[in-house]
């Protein structure tokens, strides 16, 4: 009685190692991920910033070849305002956004399907280039 319950202590010890091992490599790999997509939102964030930068400037200089026109258009006039409006306001979204995931940094429930996307993306990938898939 006394092997067959040491027997059944070892087996459950051994179930519950493999178990947190589990869950540990786990934990590491969602952890990788967050880092993985905080990453790349921050430098895709980035890059629509400069994208909104180059847009103003280049608003900025099609209203003032509209203002050298001889003939003023109203319509062209207003719709460059509307532009303007806009263009500004995504400015300031993606500067918040970008704030915002350099300053606190980049927690989400949505994190195990964009783990799960992001990982189903790397293998696509890594399947593409011949190289064996990550685990």
């Amino acid at each position: 009685m006394g092997t067959f319950l040491i027997i059944l202590v070892l087996a459950s010890a051994s179930v519950a190692l493999v178990a947190a091992l589990s869950a540990l490599r786990a934990g590491f790999r969602l952890r990788r991920t967050r880092i993985e997509l905080q990453t790349y939102f921050s430098a895709e964030v980035v890059r629509l910033a400069e994208r909104a930068t180059e847009l103003e400037k280049n608003l900025a200089a099609l209203d003032a070849r509209a203002r050298a026109l001889p003939i003023r258009v109203s319509e062209l006039q207003e719709n460059l305002v509307t532009l303007g409006i806009l263009t500004n306001a995504l400015t300031t979204s993606l500067r918040q956004a970008q704030k915002i995931l350099s300053s606190t940094g980049f927690k989400s429930s949505l994190a195990k399907p964009l783990a799960e996307a992001v990982g189903n993306r790397a293998r696509g990938s890594s399947d593409r280039r011949g190289e064996a898939p990550r685990p």
